[in-house]
């Protein structure tokens, strides 16, 4: 396969139509049942979410940051929950690159187009036995879970090495899970429990976290794998709240425009006038930190400072956005506060959303301020 053919078999804007439409569709449906209905986690294959970020000698795409950025935003702006299963299911395939050869290749033989969940936290245990490890563990918020073909698991080791916490591959007739995904918002996206009671994963099917953060890719040069963790998993979970505040932008300007009974809009009131013009400026801002940080990780070779600086850009560009949407939702008055408003859905779920541990502004603040100070700093 061609560089070329590789680019065009992942997802881009312009082959994620049938992710979009699907997710429209059954946005509200996703929101009521806890979970994405099957139909649009299979447009989200279909798409090319789940083979993006596989290598290209397996049939994927070795795909580029900044199409996942553009390409999720767009399925966000119907719902985020959809944009974010599809962004967090290309990130999880970009993790199977840190296998051994042998892993890679009993994931991905057949198909590149294999659902890949990932359970990022280390809250199982796994112990050395004869050909690999046992393990064991309980895996809370696994996003996707339910439609996944395999998940990659992280577990601390009960024997010393580098790190203390591996990743495991393991296949879906392997794992359980327990329904416990009761959310406020990102309802949809399906995080529910993954539970493992006691299987023996071979060692080919399992890899160092050190290797992930370090970008040492096994079998790839592709700048997508051999980018550090730090440089691109800020933007895979930012790319769901550019498209959650471009969606909610549309569904306010909606509503005000709509006639009131006595004839007039209040999308001709200066005041209401000055939230647009703000809001779209301020997503517009978003949209450029995150791009960037796409466009570092799609050069390859990131530098320290680029590292830390893309942390915080993911950071402040999904604080622009979660300002955005509350601006709008206190905007809309009560219209915007029905059930029926994909608005408040979109308020509910920029706010879980934001709350996740690699979007938070003071821990990426301060490690980049503090190496800013200190490359300041007179000699």
């Amino acid at each position: 396969m061609d560089s070329a053919e590789s680019v065009q078999n992942g997802v881009t804007p312009a082959t994620v139509s049938e992710a979009v439409g699907a997710a429209a569709h059954h946005a509200e449906a996703a929101d009521t049942n806890r979970m994405l209905p099957a139909v649009v986690s299979r447009a989200l294959i279909t798409s090319g979410f789940a083979r993006h970020f596989v290598p290209s000698r397996w049939g994927g795409a070795d795909g580029g940051a900044n199409a996942l950025l553009e390409a999720t935003a767009l399925v966000g702006a119907e719902c985020t929950s959809a944009a974010w299963c599809g962004a967090l299911a290309a990130g999880a395939a970009r993790m199977g690159v840190y296998l051994p050869e042998r892993g890679q290749a009993e994931i991905w033989a057949d198909t590149a187009d294999v659902l890949i969940a990932g359970a990022l936290i280390p809250q199982g245990t796994a112990e050395p036995v004869a050909g690999g490890m046992r393990l064991r563990g309980r895996w809370d918020w696994t996003s996707g879970v339910d439609h996944a073909d395999w998940a990659l698991v992280a577990a601390s080791v009960s024997h010393t090495d580098p790190s203390g916490t591996w990743f495991f591959a393991v296949p879906s007739a392997q794992f359980r899970v327990e329904d416990t995904w009761f959310n406020t918002g990102m309802r949809g996206t399906g995080s529910n429990t993954l539970v493992l009671d006691d299987i023996v994963v071979p060692a080919y099917r399992a890899f160092d976290r050190e290797e992930m953060f370090a970008g040492r890719a096994v079998g790839s040069s592709a700048s997508c794998h051999t980018a550090p963790l730090q440089a691109i998993s800020g933007l895979l979970f930012a790319a769901p709240a550019l498209g959650a505040a471009r969606g909610a932008l549309r569904e306010w300007s909606r509503q005000i425009s709509r006639t009131s009974s006595s004839g007039q809009s209040r999308a001709e009131q200066p005041a209401v006038q000055t939230v647009a013009a703000r809001s779209a400026s301020e997503v517009d801002a978003a949209e450029l930190l995150l791009s960037r940080v796409g466009h570092v990780v799609d050069r390859g070779d990131p530098t320290h400072e680029e590292l830390l600086r893309g942390a915080y850009d993911c950071a402040v560009a999904t604080d622009l956005l979660v300002g955005v949407v509350e601006r709008l939702f206190r905007a809309a008055g009560s219209r915007g506060q029905l059930c029926s408003s994909a608005l408040q859905r979109f308020w509910r779920d920029v706010h879980c959303l934001s709350s996740h541990v690699a979007l938070q502004l003071e821990p990426s603040g301060i490690a980049y301020g503090s190496h800013l100070l200190r490359a300041y700093r007179p000699e």
